[in-house]
């Protein structure tokens, strides 16, 4: 149950909502209010999942200014549930500054980012197969295994099959144009691989009964 596709379920039975989902679309929400808060936009129809977050949490605009309070309350959440660094926001801070100057800049910026996710994910999935079926006690060895696959990504420039090949030169080159580091990288994809370990676990036990 993602806190984005339904209400948390208030005075009943307590709700997990880590999942895939729920963490992409904070991080989502998380680029949005720096964006806004940077470029001091106040149409928040602009940035449409900072929008739902706001509605959602009752998260009042903090000085008249759009994207300050909700940049606070996401990157809490983030950190809380899924234990991200501080650095993992101080990079995309970083990256949006450098790139995002204009309202014009946004749409590039976001489909740019959204390219890199997309390709990162597909590739590590090809990647790493067999050891995303690792069991959950080994979290130690998967990050690990996570971070030294994301270096290869990073540093090997040829690959036997064309369409990793390919996929991963788009992933370095998003890498450098963007500005994230092989540790953002590794943070990002080890959590949606917990998370979709553990939401694959959870329907194959549902499954079962």
């Amino acid at each position: 149950m993602g806190i984005f596709t339904n209400l948390f379920k208030k005075n009943t039975e307590e709700v997990s909502s880590k999942n895939v989902e729920d963490f992409v679309l904070l991080t989502r929400v998380y680029f949005q209010s720096v964006i806004a808060a940077n470029l001091g936009i106040t149409n928040i129809r602009f940035v449409p999942d900072v929008a739902t977050f706001k509605r959602l949490f009752k998260i009042p605009t903090q000085g008249g200014r759009l994207g300050q309070a909700e940049k606070a309350a996401s990157k809490k959440m983030l950190m809380q549930d899924y234990a991200l660094s501080e650095n993992f926001f101080k990079e995309i801070d970083a990256s949006i500054k450098k790139h995002c100057r204009t309202p014009n800049d946004v749409q590039a910026y976001l489909f740019m980012y959204q390219g890199f996710a997309n390709d990162l994910m597909m590739l590590m999935g090809n990647l790493m197969q067999w050891k995303f079926r690792m069991p959950s006690i080994f979290k130690g060895a998967l990050r690990a295994m996570t971070e030294k696959t994301v270096h290869e990504v990073c540093t090997k420039t040829v690959w036997k099959k064309d369409d990793v090949h390919k996929t991963a030169a788009a992933v370095r080159q998003y890498k450098e144009r963007l500005g994230y580091s092989e540790q953002w990288m590794t943070e990002y994809v080890y959590n949606v691989v917990v998370l979709a370990k553990k939401e694959a676990k959870h329907k194959k036990n549902e499954d079962k009964k």
